[in-house]
């Protein structure tokens, strides 16, 4: 089974572009926000396997969005794709329990290899199971 994607980003051609990327890698892109607040929401209905995020978006941030998703899902895995090469940014994503990040302009394998090593490097979360 295809593990499955959120992909969170502002603009239009940003989400396709992500989306296309990992559908040719075979993952399964369950859904796309524009914001933040859409992520946390899409996030808390899909559960996917991983999030995809942009840093700056309207309404909510990408760091936002990363510690309410934490909060709900500590083991949630969040990578960050974004523009914005700063440290203390970067820092500050990372506290907010991004795992890793891919700087834009990106190439497919950069998604790729990331997408990879998150989810191959991040612990399983124990959900309850129905009786």
């Amino acid at each position: 089974m295809a593990k499955t994607i959120l992909v969170v980003d502002d603009i239009a051609f940003a989400r396709k572009t992500i989306t296309d990327i990992l559908s040719r890698a075979h993952y399964e892109v369950v859904g796309q926000a524009a914001d933040g607040k859409e992520a946390v929401d899409l996030f808390n209905a899909l559960k996917p396997d991983l999030v995809t995020l942009d840093l700056v978006m309207p309404q909510m941030s990408g760091i936002e969005a990363a510690r309410q998703i934490i909060r709900t899902e500590p083991h949630a895995r969040l990578i960050m794709i974004t523009a914005m090469a700063q440290e203390s940014l970067i820092m500050e994503a990372i506290n907010a329990g991004i795992r890793d990040y891919v700087l834009k302009p990106f190439t497919a394998s950069d998604i790729v290899r990331t997408v990879e090593r998150t989810l191959a490097d991040a612990p399983v979360s124990v959900r309850a199971k129905n009786p």
